[in-house]
């Protein structure tokens, strides 16, 4: 039986895939580096000094670390102006609901991250209690796609890994999520999504019939 959902935040649960992508494209302008929606998807799930590192080798430019470490810091406080505005109505369509159903099964949650600023994006978002665990980029020394973040959780959690679920939009976070040896739970398109176990267009697809099928996984 399935004991514990491990969530991505980005692109799972809240969309501030957008703030992102218009901090780090204000970014790449000011750097003179062609920055586009489809570069963008290449970031997804990584932390923020990997995404400046791609970002540089898109615009073939070496840079100090404290330059890189500089820039990554502007990007943040940019993002960080944008995520101000957030608000539960940004939460997507069928979140509270299934944290609901989750908790009246008696399943554990946790949430894994890359980002720095998950904490501040769950107050926004007033869910900060919906969680029995928070890890971010903050907890680890490896982002995705190694496993460490989901394994941080489960052991938190007190869970096997076996007996996790851990949900994600992103390539590199179904990665993370199948070398932790949990099963994997994709949000977006199947041909993006190629490791997990199942796709689902979005998280409110996730309802009490499907929710039913994978705790009896």
């Amino acid at each position: 039986m399935i004991q514990a959902f491990i969530f991505d935040l980005d692109g799972v649960l809240t969309d501030t895939a957008e703030y992102h992508f218009l901090a780090w494209q204000q970014l790449a302008t000011q750097l003179g580096i062609e920055f586009s929606r489809a570069d963008n998807e290449l970031l997804k799930g990584v932390d923020r000094m990997g995404s400046l590192e791609l970002i540089l080798q898109l615009g073939q430019k070496q840079l100090s670390l404290d330059e890189k470490l500089m820039l990554a810091e502007q990007k943040n406080t940019e993002y960080l102006k944008l995520v101000e505005s957030m608000s539960p109505a940004d939460l997507f369509p069928g979140v509270l609901p299934l944290f609901s159903s989750l908790k009246a099964a008696g399943v554990k949650t946790a949430l894994a991250s890359a980002s720095k600023n998950a904490a501040l994006v769950l107050q926004k978002l007033c869910i900060p209690d919906l969680f029995d665990y928070v890890a971010d980029s903050n907890l680890i020394k490896n982002g995705k796609p190694d496993p460490e973040i989901f394994l941080t959780c489960a052991q938190a959690l007190g869970v096997a890994p076996e007996r996790c679920i851990g949900v994600e939009d992103a390539p590199a976070g179904v990665t993370a999520i199948k070398a932790a040896g949990m099963y994997a739970l994709g949000i977006g398109e199947e041909h993006a999504l190629t490791q997990a176990d199942l796709v689902i267009p979005a998280i409110s697809a996730l309802d009490q019939t499907l929710l039913t099928k994978l705790l009896t996984l």
